[in-house]
């Protein structure tokens, strides 16, 4: 347990320090606009779930398996406040998450094992799988959901399901290529929540949170390790000394 939580620790440190500016500036942001409105559970619960979910993206932004248990918990505030909304498939979508994306990461040891080295690219069949895919499940979704439940806004809350579900698992599989689908799903959640705020089903740290996602996604595409080749042969580095260190320990 012990050699666990340090683990997690590490997981929070060596990231690039524009993600860590990032972060402390969503939190300032999420933190103004909470103590703006009136505290209730659901903007106690959006508080929480907003702040764990920005940390978990930028550590996926930055190869960091950590983001399992940040998925997990922020997972569930979204599901609550989800519900609230009436958005049913955001809850479809952190359950999703978390089967495709945060529950695996933590149980496999061979995904938290220098990942950055593990990282890959889609080829031409994995695109048109990616993209047919998202497709089928955004119609099948949008057709479901609006005949089975009161959801106000079933295709606008399909768009933003299909695309983060494939992202989650393309994600998972390693492949770098999951930031077209997590720029596309910042896009698509940035319009759910500014429709289910303008509609008063939400608090705009909702539609703050997308603006937060889109921007970390576009920090992807230049320092994250997902592309940038020099940070991931840094963090490549980094990973093989620490496990020198850590075999060291052992042997003591």
């Amino acid at each position: 347990m012990v050699h666990y939580i340090k683990f997690l620790a590490h997981q929070l440190k060596g990231w690039p320090i524009p993600n860590y500016c990032l972060f402390f500036f969503s939190l300032g942001v999420q933190l103004m606009v909470f103590l703006g409105q009136s505290i209730t559970a659901i903007t106690a619960l959006t508080f929480i779930g907003t702040t764990l979910g920005v940390l978990c993206v930028i550590a996926i932004n930055s190869a960091k398996s950590i983001n399992g248990w940040l998925g997990l918990l922020s997972g569930i505030c979204f599901i609550i406040v989800g519900f609230s909304a009436k958005n049913y498939l955001s809850i479809g979508e952190q359950i999703s998450y978390m089967v495709t994306l945060d529950l695996p990461v933590l149980i496999s040891s061979s995904w938290n094992v220098n990942m950055v080295s593990k990282i890959r690219k889609f080829n031409g069949k994995s695109w048109a799988v990616a993209i047919v895919g998202t497709l089928l499940v955004c119609v099948a979704s949008a057709e479901i959901i609006g005949n089975l439940t009161n959801d106000p806004r079933p295709w606008f809350d399909a768009i933003s399901f299909s695309i983060s579900l494939t992202g989650g698992i393309i994600c998972f599989l390693r492949y770098n290529n999951q930031y077209f689908w997590w720029l596309a799903s910042g896009l698509a959640q940035l319009v759910l929540w500014f429709i289910t705020f303008k509609q008063g089903g939400a608090t705009v740290a909702m539609f703050i949170n997308s603006l937060i996602y889109i921007t970390n996604d576009v920090l992807a595409f230049t320092i994250s390790p997902w592309y940038n080749r020099a940070e991931r042969s840094r963090q490549i580095k980094a990973e093989e000394k620490s496990e020198q260190a850590g075999q060291t320990e052992d042997v003591w």
